[in-house]
């Protein structure tokens, strides 16, 4: 299946490993150009050596207000064109959200929240017919997951903010949609499952709980985004796309 992805031009936030890398290397592989980005300039690097000379990277962080015009500049001036991004950034911090402190909730809103709507937005806006966003959640957006109060608060909200954008932005054949990873096998889950105090058993009993029995590789989420940003899913969007091995009981 031609996924239309050759030569598109794609930004991507939070790439330098995880999701954002695996979708990163999904598109590469179909002929499409990537601009990286992540906070560390050494893991920058790394990342885009790795993916050869169909990527470029930007050392920034998403909680600057001048990160995403600087990723659409990189990218019209390595590649001479941008037709989509994937929106990406880290966890926040662990804790029920009565436990969390006002202070944790507002870094929390800057970076997994702000930054994300102001990425997004700015990337739609230079975006023209067939472009597509996809935005990074989590399966939270649908259940809450014990212990992750912030990412419980937050993300429903995120998720609430693409399907407003994906009905303005609609009409110019701009898509957005957001993506919802279960238990992928990231530096993420390996901190949660580390956390329990016995990592394999805290592994051992997620894959349990999902249907399919085994976590997710991040390779399956990437090549899941890399669809969903690709012409190929011209008519999705504006929804909640679960990659999660069929662990969320919501239909």
């Amino acid at each position: 299946m031609d996924l239309g992805l050759a030569d598109r031009v794609y930004v991507l936030t939070g790439a330098s490993k995880g999701l954002g890398f695996a979708t990163a290397q999904s598109l590469v592989a179909d002929g499409a150009k990537v601009v990286i980005s992540a906070r560390s300039p050494e893991s920058v690097e790394a990342a885009v050596a790795e993916l050869g000379d169909g990527a470029a990277g930007v050392a920034a962080d998403l909680t600057d207000p001048a990160t995403p015009e600087l990723l659409v500049r990189t990218a019209r001036a390595r590649f001479g064109r941008l037709d989509g991004a994937l929106v990406s950034v880290g966890g926040p911090d662990r804790g029920t959200a009565a436990q969390l402190t006002d202070d944790q909730w507002r870094n929390a809103f800057e970076t997994v929240f702000l930054g994300s709507v102001r990425a997004m937005r700015t990337f739609a806006a230079e975006l023209g017919e067939g472009g597509a966003i996809g935005v990074v959640l989590s399966t939270s957006t649908r259940t809450p997951i014990p212990g992750l109060g912030l990412s419980n608060g937050l993300r429903p909200g995120l998720a609430g903010v693409a399907k407003d954008m994906a009905d303005e932005f609609g009409p110019r054949g701009v898509r957005v949609v957001s993506l919802l990873p279960g238990r992928v096998m990231t530096d993420r889950n390996r901190e949660l499952f580390a956390a329990t105090g016995d990592a394999e058993a805290a592994a051992a009993e997620a894959a349990a709980s999902i249907p399919l029995r085994r976590l997710g590789g991040p390779e399956e989420f990437g090549r899941v985004a890399a669809f969903v940003l690709s012409p190929a899913a011209g008519y999705l969007t504006g929804l909640t796309l679960p990659v999660d091995g069929g662990a969320l009981r919501t239909l």
